[in-house]
């Protein structure tokens, strides 16, 4: 306890005082969530598809808001082609085929939709469920931390694993610059197949993505794997949002350098995944996977930034009693990780860190959480599989951290929540003054 107590004065004369005022969780001053969200998108109509995308895109094409396309099978545009989609525009991924599509490295995707006309992916399927098809895939050319310079997506997807699939989908190089386009105003619903108990796609993978790619404003909803999966490259994000998925939120791995900023994230404890699935998965490789790892590369880099993540529950208690509410954030070993300004409400505990993280100056000065509004957690920070967390929680509550620790209802926290059309940001009170 007193190594410990050591550590914490020395970070904190490192990290200095944290200003305690500034805005927590999701911001703006107005309810950026109206007019390009969907959270009940099983009531909407998007009418009958009326024209197909299947094979390979290798010339530049434009899809148009006129017409309503459907994905069959895997699509892919290759040969540096530039698909480019019209705000308002449907695209349907079918699920009989277990469709996707992929933007291979060297092509990119303009997906710019608007506020009030956004662009939709979703399931042509007439009954719609998580992982009716298999979601949207961009590669690039940027570093990974992995041994080889080239992989391929091909390893998450079984029914890929044929050699002009594993050639079409290498992702990995060396240009940090890499431009893989633009998504912009953009929903995926319905998307993560799920191949077996252990494997399930993403709705949206991002690998090795260079910093030239601009991705905001998008929504994921119902995917039955992880919502964004984040392979590599340099890759920032804002006004994200992850609703009701079974897997991960927001998974970081292999290396990833990200800037995430004014993002959410919606769980339901009657549709996450009871294996463990996270708001924030945060990792610089896979457990078991270390001979895959070149470790004089750079681990996975999060700065993430008026975070709000959340679970609705009918019964928050009981839900955490069962089994059914997890961990929010989870941070690997060799993984920096700053989280600031943001809120983490109704979890079995707020952050976990890997076991294999030896706590000690150099791994404690690579998380930082700062000015974070913990409400309704059962615990806050523990080391996994460790039960016994006073030494995080008597460092993380140094008023320095300017953290507060509050226990009120969602209804109390939050403006307006179970609407077609919710507002997640806090309501307006000096969340700083309510330190418990």
């Amino acid at each position: 306890m007193k190594n410990f107590t050591k550590l914490v004065w020395v970070l904190l004369l490192t990290f200095g005082t944290i200003k305690s005022q500034e805005q927590v969780g999701i911001i703006g001053a107005n309810n950026w969530l109206r007019n390009w969200t969907e959270f009940a998108p099983n009531d909407v109509d998007y009418g009958e598809s009326t024209h197909i995308l299947t094979g390979d895109i290798t010339e530049d094409m434009t899809l148009t808001r006129k017409n309503t396309y459907v994905l069959l099978g895997h699509v892919f545009v290759t040969n540096g082609a530039i698909l480019s989609i019209e705000p308002g525009t449907v695209i349907m991924g079918d699920h009989k085929s277990n469709s996707s599509l992929t933007i291979t490295k060297g092509a990119s995707i303009l997906a710019e939709g608007t506020e009030t006309a956004p662009i939709v992916f979703t399931s042509n399927s007439s009954s719609k469920k998580a992982g009716d098809w298999g979601g949207l895939i961009l590669l690039g050319d940027a570093p990974t931390n992995k041994l080889v310079n080239s992989n391929s997506v091909a390893d998450f997807y079984p029914n890929m694993k044929t050699p002009e699939a594993i050639k079409k989908t290498n992702y990995g190089g060396n240009n940090t610059a890499d431009n893989s386009g633009i998504l912009q105003y953009v929903r995926i619903e319905y998307a993560g197949r799920r191949f077996n108990k252990y494997i399930a796609s993403s709705a949206i993978l991002l690998a090795s993505l260079g910093d030239k790619t601009q991705i905001n404003n998008v929504m994921v909803s119902y995917s039955a794997g992880n919502s964004f999966n984040v392979i590599g490259g340099i890759v920032d994000m804002h006004s994200m949002v992850s609703f009701r998925s079974k897997g991960n939120d927001y998974k970081f791995n292999n290396g990833a350098r990200s800037n995430i900023h004014n993002s959410l994230a919606i769980r339901s404890p009657y549709f996450s995944d009871r294996r463990g699935s996270r708001c924030i998965l945060a990792t610089s490789y896979d457990k078991n996977k270390e001979l895959e790892v070149d470790f004089s590369k750079e681990g996975t880099n999060i700065f993430a930034k008026n975070i709000t993540l959340i679970t609705q529950s009918k019964s928050l208690d009981s839900d955490i009693n069962m089994g059914l509410v997890k961990e929010a954030v989870y941070i690997g070993n060799n993984t920096l990780f700053e989280l600031s300004n943001s809120v983490i409400s109704g979890f079995k505990s707020a952050v976990i860190i890997d076991d294999k993280t030896k706590i000690n100056n150099e791994n404690l000065a690579k998380i930082k959480l700062t000015n974070m509004y913990f409400n309704n957690c059962k615990g806050n920070v523990f080391l996994e599989g460790n039960t016994n967390n006073q030494n995080f929680e008597a460092w993380y509550k140094n008023p320095d951290f300017a953290n507060v620790f509050d226990r009120k209802s969602h209804e109390e926290a939050f403006i307006k929540l179970n609407s077609d059309r919710p507002d997640y940001r806090l309501k307006t009170y000096d969340v700083a003054s309510n330190n418990k």
